[in-house]
């Protein structure tokens, strides 16, 4: 009889079960920050393509939109409202700006482009909200790309 409460079959087995959800929180947290970091990513270069557009002569702000929700839907981000006018997400500004040069140097005018998106967290919201945390599940990405105006020369 003593032989049998020194047992330690199945111990395993409960170090497991007690183990096992955070190893599942930490595998589904990387997953979920890897699809962040990747939006991110398609959003800087998307961002970054809108400003090479609006540079260019002979194309106006909705040329621009146009071409920053094509890159987001060619890199695989769920965007509602493209190739409206007006898309709640993302949402796209354009602006000119300028940029003070030191030592009298002349003033740079650029095109500045501001993408804002909203990301959905899949995983870590929902998760953290049944554990009785508060985590938004929404987290707003915004890039900005600036680039100078070019000009023709007479």
């Amino acid at each position: 009889m003593t032989g049998r409460l020194k047992s330690q079959r199945g111990a395993e087995l409960i170090e497991f079960a007690l183990i096992f959800p955070l190893l599942l929180l930490v595998v589904l947290g990387i997953i979920d920050f890897g699809f962040l970091f990747q939006r991110y990513e398609v959003l800087t270069n998307a961002t970054r393509e809108g400003a090479r557009m609006a540079v260019l002569p002979g194309y106006t702000t909705p040329d621009v939109k146009s071409r920053v929700c094509s890159y987001l839907v060619g890199g695989g981000i769920p965007t509602t409202g493209c190739p409206g006018t007006n898309p709640s997400n993302p949402s796209v500004t354009v602006t000119n700006d300028t940029i003070a040069m030191p030592s009298g140097l002349p003033a740079l005018q650029v095109k500045r482009v501001q993408l804002t998106y909203s990301h959905n967290f899949m995983f870590i919201g929902p998760i953290i909200g049944l554990m009785g945390g508060t985590w938004s599940n929404s987290k707003a990405i915004t890039t900005v790309a600036m680039m100078r105006k070019e000009v023709s020369t007479p």
